[in-house]
């Protein structure tokens, strides 16, 4: 019933996080692009998991790429978001030979980063992707945020799937005060359809990263400039923000 972080969850990931406002965080992203004069026609879409950004922002007529390590997630992008390459690849250590306008990493991708290290790889890696005066946008939690990422520390809901079966899912959210990190196990039961009554279980661990320690990662990895800020009105962030977004600029050369 246990199975790896993303595998089994990608039959059902669309289902629960079908509330996900994937449209208002591109143009949260575009926007932002806009006014500090970077002109977007390539984006690279980082731990796109089953194309919900990827998909905002080809339809801005832009040439996208989406990578993630899991196969599972990006079978399912394939088929429902046409005109993108899509890549299998690790965050820390993937090459494509290739630079982007912009590159993309939401929905606290970068907190499943976390042992020593592998943030800092990870920005070194988008650095080394982005045009001269390209953009990298991402969001991630804060270590406030992964210590009380739910209310009452557990979600639970029932949702419909494209079949007409249904998923019921209950995860539940601890914090490892000895590791620092936040430990999510997800459970999913299959109602109906030909898997009725299938169950999976994933856990995942998130790392949170304050914006000290984000700004000595985007130093360290060769950004020229950055800005850490809140969502949705591009405030500043304060000391008990859970969530931040970080928009970091290459060089001009």
């Amino acid at each position: 019933m246990e199975h790896a972080p993303f595998t089994a969850l990608a039959r059902v990931y669309d289902a629960i996080m079908a509330d996900i406002e994937y449209d208002a965080w591109a143009d949260f992203i575009l926007s932002y692009a806009a006014d500090v004069d970077v002109k977007v026609s390539s984006a690279l879409d980082l731990a796109c998991g089953t194309g919900n950004l990827t998909r905002q922002l080809s339809v801005q007529g832009l040439s996208v790429t989406g990578l993630d390590g899991s196969a599972e997630m990006l079978a399912v992008a394939a088929g429902q978001v046409p005109g993108v390459t899509w890549v299998q690849g690790d965050l820390r250590t993937f090459d494509l030979a290739r630079t982007f306008d912009l590159i993309t990493c939401v929905f606290d991708s970068l907190n499943n980063l976390v042992a020593e290290g592998d943030l800092l790889a990870a920005l070194k890696r988008a650095q080394a992707h982005l045009a001269p005066g390209g953009l990298l946008a991402f969001d991630v939690n804060t270590r406030l945020g992964v210590r009380e990422l739910w209310e009452g520390d557990s979600i639970e809901g029932l949702e419909a799937l494209p079949d007409g079966s249904e998923v019921h899912y209950h995860w539940s959210h601890r914090y490892d005060a000895a590791a620092k990190l936040g430990v999510v196990q997800a459970f999913c039961r299959l109602l109906g359809g030909e898997h009725d009554g299938e169950e999976f279980v994933e856990t995942h661990h998130e790392r949170g990263y304050d914006p000290a320690e984000l700004e000595d990662a985007l130093r360290e990895a060769g950004f020229a400039s950055w800005e850490i800020l809140e969502y949705p009105d591009y405030a500043p962030p304060q000391a008990d923000s859970p969530r931040v977004w970080v928009f970091a600029r290459r060089g001009p050369k």
